[in-house]
């Protein structure tokens, strides 16, 4: 029997810990979407195919340390294939060392057991400062700003 979108959702995380962003890919579906509408800078805002997410999270755990998942939140839709879940990350931005943390709601649907879309939100901002790049992104927003 598939895994549930929860169960799936689940697995994910404990990948994400295990830093094995591999096995994070594959849990998705051949023809899955990522989807990241607060993405920064040049960081895609959509990802087609479970190649393309591979691509994307090779060389994650070398830029942020997730070091645990103190909270997560399940909640269950009328589609028996969809869940949201807000959930939060802590660890460390391997570049600066510094600690983070950071809030994310996230929406999910399945098919098989296999993720079809996945849609992140975060708060850029955050995700910056925790990655020691707000300086850039504030530049780059100050230039699309002047134009």
């Amino acid at each position: 029997m598939p895994r549930t979108p929860e169960e799936t959702f689940r697995r994910l995380l404990d990948l994400l810990l295990a830093k094995d962003m591999d096995a994070i890919a594959d849990l998705f579906a051949q023809d899955g979407t990522a989807e990241f509408p607060f993405a920064e800078g040049s960081s895609p805002t959509r990802l087609t195919g479970r190649e393309a997410v591979r691509a994307y999270l090779a060389g994650y755990p070398e830029r942020m340390d997730v070091r645990a998942i103190p909270s997560v939140t399940v909640h269950h839709t009328r589609r028996p294939d969809t869940i949201v879940v807000e959930f939060t990350a802590e660890g460390r931005t391997v570049r600066t060392g510094e600690p983070y943390r950071l809030d994310y709601v996230t929406v999910i649907a399945t098919r098989d057991g296999l993720i079809t879309h996945y849609r992140d939100y975060w708060n850029p901002l955050a995700a910056a400062a925790a990655g020691g790049g707000l300086p850039e992104l504030l530049g780059e927003l100050r230039t699309q700003d002047a134009r």
